[in-house]
């Protein structure tokens, strides 16, 4: 019978498959007490799918690896030290030996136990990891059911599936969208999260809060999933297939018409030129990024390069890398970030930090590089000499206040001087920017911009730090919004403030490619974008159906907004902007 579930929309597009269910309670849990006989060998099952599970990342790790978004590959990494955890071993094996607990349930009482530690801490961020914890536990507990089993439910061997799931680890998302996944209905999950942002990347619809999903939807039924109006047909009737196969048409003939974008100006109905960037981190990023017209590179992340190797790449090795995308721009700008990493993951780049309680609020970015100079240099005299090859700008993440951007500065000259001195061709002038996603930076950005050349906004963790809210968290979903006043009011501020200091400034955040908030942006006087590559088609697109001028005169308005609705109501043009309060003594502007 005919049935229809409604979540929220984190992926637009629409899919018709089977559905796949993907839950720990797909596998059943084997609560009877074992025979003290048993005990041993339930222990040796369970260090078997432990080791299985283990044995399956390290695999997804190597397939991935020339095309692995850098979240993705941390999310696999994450479950890789977690699954190698000593504790969390020596918990489960108590559990099987001193309750006569079989693998499974031991499996299940601890990931309940884990949990229940996770949820009760006050960090919102380690709150979140609560996710990392389920989904290893259901990873090891489907290696368990597959050594049970002769019928292994592997999604990644079938083709033309639909997965239901109370949520669904990026890596994994990864893994099976290069084996025929066609989108993916989540129970929980937020529109903002990292397997959202993979799904859109992808191009795979995917809903999120789709609450009756799994009680709702069984393996193999026949779904609709319409990411276009945020719900899922079960048992989908002739009238819905046929509003699919409609729907299909309309999505060829619109990628055919956006296609032609591709050498299209990026330009506004009353012929203002915006340029748009691309976010970028592997080669076919780099490549995609051109065929579609990009204005340059807006941020290259140079994680990658540390993150998938046990020591440090020399300069050399860095030097090529860069060199490389420089080249591969064809003399279009390019502005790479320097290493942007935290605690949570210098160890696995050759780095070495004590643990810390909170990594999301401790050394990283440039904290790390200027506690590391010598690593700090070798990174700059790499990017110094790729910049002999094409435009260069060098992008500091994680600034705070403006003497950071002066040590930087420094160490950049001092490592010119040498490269000089050492026979390297260098090039005077190389514009150094700051990246402004700390509160602080933001409030402060006179001083910043005093020191810098550029800026880029890098609104997913300014978001995350002004609403004290992790993006990942679904139970936050509503408070994590773009449209916040208080967020919107600290962008418009760094935005005037760079455009009063004569300074260029872009942002990069998710939001530069989600064209919902294109005219958002524009409206705070934004006219340099930097996103995923995948996206540049759509938002060109929704700038030149948009009038600069008239966006500009919200501006004002937009800044003394109180609530979200008030935002929506000035950008829809449902109602006239009503007049507003006077801007509180504190405002920035």
């Amino acid at each position: 019978m005919r049935r229809v579930l409604t979540g929220t929309s984190a992926a637009r597009g629409m899919a018709l498959g089977r559905a796949r269910l993907v839950q720990p309670s797909q596998i059943s849990i084997d609560h009877r007490p074992l025979p003290d006989g048993e005990v041993e060998v339930e222990v040796e099952r369970l260090h078997s799918a432990m080791q299985a599970a283990r044995d399956e990342l390290r695999e997804l790790r190597g397939k991935l690896q020339d095309t692995l978004p850098r979240e993705v590959g941390e999310f696999i990494d994450a479950h890789a030290l977690l699954l190698n955890d000593e504790e969390l071993q020596h918990g489960l094996d108590r559990l099987i030996r001193e309750r006569n607990l079989r693998a499974s349930a031991a499996l299940k009482a601890e990931g309940d136990r884990l949990g229940e530690v996770f949820e009760a801490m006050d960090d919102p961020y380690l709150r979140s990891r609560r996710e990392d914890v389920d989904q290893v536990i259901s990873r090891v507990l489907a290696a368990l059911h597959r050594q049970t089993s002769r019928e292994e439910r592997k999604i990644a061997s079938r083709s033309g599936q639909i997965l239901v799931a109370d949520t669904i680890a990026p890596a994994d998302m990864a893994h099976y969208s290069g084996h025929g996944l066609l989108g993916v209905i989540g129970v929980a999950g937020s529109t903002y999260s990292h397997s959202a942002i993979l799904a859109r990347s992808l191009n795979l619809p995917m809903l999120v809060g789709t609450t009756e999903a799994l009680s709702s939807i069984s393996d193999e039924d026949l779904v609709l999933l319409d990411g276009e109006n945020g719900e899922v047909v079960v048992h989908p009737t002739a009238q819905d297939l046929a509003r699919y196969r409609a729907w299909q048409k309309e999505a060829a003939r619109e990628g055919r018409r956006l296609a032609a974008l591709a050498t299209a100006p990026t330009r506004t109905v009353d012929e203002v030129d915006i340029r748009l960037f691309a976010n970028a981190e592997l080669p076919a990023d780099v490549a995609q990024a051109r065929a579609l017209g990009a204005s340059g590179v807006g941020l290259y992340r140079t994680e990658f390069l540390f993150l998938r190797r046990k020591t440090l790449p020399d300069e050399d090795e860095q030097f090529a890398a860069y060199r490389d995308l420089v080249l591969g721009m064809g003399g279009l700008p390019v502005t790479i970030r320097t290493l942007d990493l935290g605690a949570d993951k210098a160890d696995s780049a050759g780095l070495s930090l004590r643990g810390e309680d909170n990594p999301a609020l401790g050394v990283r970015g440039v904290r790390l590089s200027l506690r590391y100079p010598a690593v700090f240099a070798t990174q700059m005299r790499a990017i110094l000499r790729a910049a002999a090859y094409g435009p260069v700008r060098i992008l500091v993440p994680m600034i705070t206040q403006a003497e950071e951007m002066q040590a930087v500065r420094t160490l950049m000259e001092l490592c010119a001087r040498e490269l000089a001195h050492d026979g390297h061709e260098t090039v005077d002038g190389l514009e150094l920017g700051a990246m402004i996603e700390v509160p602080a930076a933001a409030i402060s950005v006179h001083a910043i911009l005093e020191a810098a050349d550029f800026l880029a906004i890098g609104t997913n963790d300014l978001a995350q730090y002004v609403l004290a809210a992790d993006r990942n968290n679904d139970a936050l979903g509503t408070l994590y919004d773009p449209l916040q006043p208080a967020l919107l009011r600290l962008i418009g501020h760094v935005i005037h403030a760079s455009h009063r200091a004569g300074k260029p400034v872009s942002l990069c955040g998710e939001i530069a490619g989600d064209e919902a908030f294109t005219a958002l942006l524009m409206a705070l006087g934004l006219t340099d974008f930097s996103m995923h590559p995948g996206q540049l088609l759509r938002v060109r697109d929704r700038i030149s159906g948009l009038d600069r001028k008239r966006l500009l005169s919200l501006r004002s308005s937009l800044m003394r907004a109180h609530t979200r609705e008030q935002v929506e109501a000035l950008l829809d043009g449902l109602a006239e902007p009503k007049r507003l309060a006077e801007p509180c003594p504190d405002t920035l502007d």
